[in-house]
């Protein structure tokens, strides 16, 4: 079947990084953080649970949030650019959306020329000198079931999700169909769970799942 809109997670799908554990080990909290990162991803404990926690530990600054925004480019999955130039050119509607911070995606989406209007994230918020004050609390991305609210909210019956974790899985109780995508992070609960799944580590390969 051919999709009209087609979704992506960022964090090791369109990226080879988890962008929040690259935070951490930034400031040398890499090890600890990173379990509940893929604690969360295999759907051991509920996001909700472990996204505070994360962010107030880590407490990034707006320069650490645009040197993660130059990490996720330099970063790009293999085939990421091919694959969205061959949506755009069959007039598809590509959504990115993730539970990672909102600046630090939005110049990988510009640089896929995926409008900002298209781009689901966790916006952070600095004071004057550019020290972390916190987060939306409200986005429903912070928690478990926010990739459903946010699919459900675009309002087609004809969606696609692309990801790696428990939280992509969860955009089928909207009706979507999941490819998971295994090619940075092979998780044995999207594997069995997804629709459909990509073992190899270059994106195009979810092509041959009729996306166009």
């Amino acid at each position: 079947m051919s999709f009209d809109v087609i979704c992506f997670d960022c964090d090791s799908t369109l990226s080879k990084i988890e962008g929040i554990d690259e935070l951490a080990k930034r400031v040398g909290l890499g090890d600890e953080l990173s379990k509940l990162t893929d604690a969360a991803m295999n759907g051991d404990v509920a996001l909700e649970d472990v996204y505070a926690k994360r962010l107030n530990l880590i407490k990034p600054n707006r320069a650490d949030i645009e040197w993660l925004s130059n990490l996720y480019i330099s970063e790009l999955v293999d085939g990421v650019e091919v694959v969205f130039s061959q949506l755009a050119q069959h007039n598809k509607t590509v959504h990115i959306i993730s539970g990672g911070l909102l600046p630090a995606i939005l110049p990988l989406a510009k640089r896929l020329n995926v409008p900002q209007s298209h781009v689901h994230a966790v916006d952070i918020y600095f004071d004057d000198n550019g020290a972390y004050l916190g987060y939306d609390i409200d986005s429903p991305l912070t928690k478990n079931g926010g990739k459903a609210v946010i699919i459900e909210s675009l309002e087609s019956h004809n969606v696609v999700m692309v990801g790696d974790g428990q939280t992509d899985l969860e955009a089928q109780k909207v009706g979507a169909k999941i490819i998971g995508f295994g090619g940075v992070i092979s998780r044995d609960v999207v594997r069995e769970n997804a629709d459909f799944f990509v073992e190899e580590n270059d994106i195009r390969k979810i092509l041959t799942f009729d996306l166009i």
